[in-house]
């Protein structure tokens, strides 16, 4: 079990940048202040961490597998859940709120909005814009994969993001 009391950073700001959150900004009152996790904080960093460990998310999705559509549906769903997570833990779980909004908003919401545009226009059918769908996917699986250790992290259990060897290479702890 990791003691995120004296372990971790002791700032927001320095928990983002421990698990290379880099695309994250927040204001300077949240980035200063000591970001100190309470029970209903790992409670929900658990939840989220679970959902996130057996999705899309932050699985490979090799080239000849899986649908490019679906894979879209479980990224977008991550607003759902971590919606549901943030009511039922309600302010006692503010820390986890101060993690999850922005991670919502500036790193998962890029990609959806942009590809739920191109749904919409029918672009998935076409094989060129598929590759691209994918390389993208990937780049946000790795800021999610990171996203995922930061929550193990709040949550105070042992990281399994790496179990089956899928995203190693961005582990910032290697």
């Amino acid at each position: 079990m990791i003691n995120t009391q004296t372990t971790a950073p002791r700032t927001l700001t320095g928990y983002f940048k421990r698990f290379r959150l880099d695309k994250v900004g927040i204001g300077p009152r949240f980035a200063r202040a000591e970001f100190r996790v309470e029970g209903a904080d790992r409670e929900a960093a658990w939840e989220l961490y679970v959902e996130m460990l057996t999705r899309t998310l932050t699985q490979p999705l090799a080239p000849a597998d899986g649908d490019e559509r679906a894979a879209l549906e479980s990224v977008y769903s991550l607003f759902a859940t971590t919606r549901d997570i943030l009511r039922r833990h309600g302010p006692n779980a503010s820390q986890f709120a101060k993690v999850a909004v922005p991670v919502l908003n500036q790193v998962v919401r890029p990609f959806t909005a942009k590809w739920h545009k191109e749904v919409l226009g029918g672009e998935l059918s076409d094989a060129v814009k598929c590759v691209e769908f994918r390389e993208e996917l990937a780049v946000l699986q790795r800021d999610l994969r990171n996203y995922n250790r930061m929550l193990a992290a709040i949550a105070e259990v042992e990281d399994l993001t790496d179990l089956e060897g899928g995203g190693k290479d961005d582990d910032p702890d290697t």
